[in-house]
């Protein structure tokens, strides 16, 4: 009875508590559709933004993008996202690529002030990453970003004295992990994630970047995985299991043998080729990738060293090209998913060949039983 009588009181409640939720959701999200003004912002904004073309640049991390050119070598841009306990990054850049290119950086400081820079992208460690430089041209200077009303958005406003901007732009969001940059070195820490995207300032439109040479990383990637982490693994369970089948063994375990080398070979030489054009730090797989590549010549000089089988080092013969073989494809193993990790691929490519990999020890064990049983 008594819940009966607190039932209306009990459903405005319930309503309350919907529309308030409703509204914080609102208010943590931006859209096209939302207009923006001095109201709605802890801060004024130094140029009319009632015209602002919009895109929603990078819907995944709710990034929101709206810009206009207001006079011939001017033009205004409000970058609206989330605010993550980390800094904004906008980039402008020459070739889609994050090294080279200028950016604006916008963050909350952890004594709640907030902060806008601008950065050159020198390089991919933090000390490469140079505050206060760059070519972007800032009209005035670069004033603290805007926050919203309830503080979960941030917006950075700012003007770019320029004919035309880059439409190669790059955008990243900082790791909470991370302490936001501060005085006096405001260097940037590891960004969490980014995206780059070619946008048209005339018809609005965008579309997202693919990354610098992204079909030779995956001809690269499917060379070295084929060629290594395949063929070669196979050749090896023919010389093993198949010695029954008289000389047809040794035939395909070196046809497969070889095969395997020649692929993995242009694998290697296709990475050098990305070294060579693109500005990364990949030492530990490039070192990795030159001492299989170094395994694999070994292999190939114990084929024509390779002494009869009444001889007295033949047993010293096979103890190397066995142990040379097993060691050389557990590096092959881990390089490959050490390279799909700093490729950034995927857990596709890692699905994929850790289902190659086990099928092949799944078929190891089954045949060192039957082996064993023989025995």
């Amino acid at each position: 009875m008594k819940l009966l009588t607190n039932f209306p009181f009990l459903l405005i409640l319930a309503c309350n508590l919907i529309l308030s939720s409703h509204i914080i959701h609102a208010q943590t999200q931006d859209s096209c559709s939302s207009n923006i003004s001095r109201a709605s912002l802890n801060g004024p904004i130094s140029f009319d933004t009632s015209s602002l073309n919009c895109y929603p640049v990078w819907p995944s991390e709710n990034f929101i993008l709206r810009y206009s050119q207001q006079g011939p070598n001017l033009w205004n841009f409000v970058l609206s996202a989330p605010n993550t306990n980390s800094y904004t990054a906008m980039g402008f850049s020459s070739d889609g690529q994050m090294v080279g290119s200028s950016a604006i950086v916008g963050w909350v400081g952890s004594d709640g002030v907030s902060n806008m820079k601008k950065y050159y992208l020198g390089g991919q460690t933090p000390s490469q990453v140079l505050p206060d430089q760059g070519s972007l041209q800032v009209l005035g200077n670069t004033s603290a970003p805007l926050m919203s009303s309830d503080t979960s958005r941030i917006y950075m406003a700012f003007q770019l004295v320029t004919h035309q901007p880059s439409g190669r732009l790059i955008f990243s969001v900082g790791d909470s992990s991370n302490p936001p940059p501060s005085a006096p070195s405001y260097r940037l820490t590891q960004h969490r994630t980014e995206t780059a995207i070619r946008l048209n300032y005339a018809s609005g439109q965008a579309n997202k970047l693919k990354a610098p040479h992204s079909n030779l990383k995956r001809a690269h990637g499917i060379l070295n995985i084929i060629g290594w982490g395949v063929l070669i693994p196979i050749g090896v369970m023919v010389a093993r299991y198949l010695k029954h089948l008289d000389s047809l063994w040794f035939n395909l375990h070196i046809g497969i043998q070889s095969l395997g080398f020649i692929l993995g070979l242009s694998g290697v030489i296709a990475g050098f080729v990305l070294d060579n054009r693109l500005a990364v730090n990949v030492r530990k797989h490039k070192g990795l990738g030159i001492t299989i590549l170094v395994y694999g010549c070994l292999q190939l000089v114990a084929l024509l060293a390779r002494p009869s089988l009444d001889s007295k080092t033949r047993k010293y013969w096979n103890w190397y090209h066995y142990t040379i073989g097993r060691v050389m494809i557990l590096t092959v193993i881990v390089n490959i998913f050490y390279g799909i990790h700093i490729a950034k691929a995927g857990s596709s490519w890692n699905a994929s060949y850790g289902v190659i990999l086990g099928i092949f020890i799944m078929t190891v064990l089954f045949l060192e039983v039957r082996m064993f049983k023989k025995r």
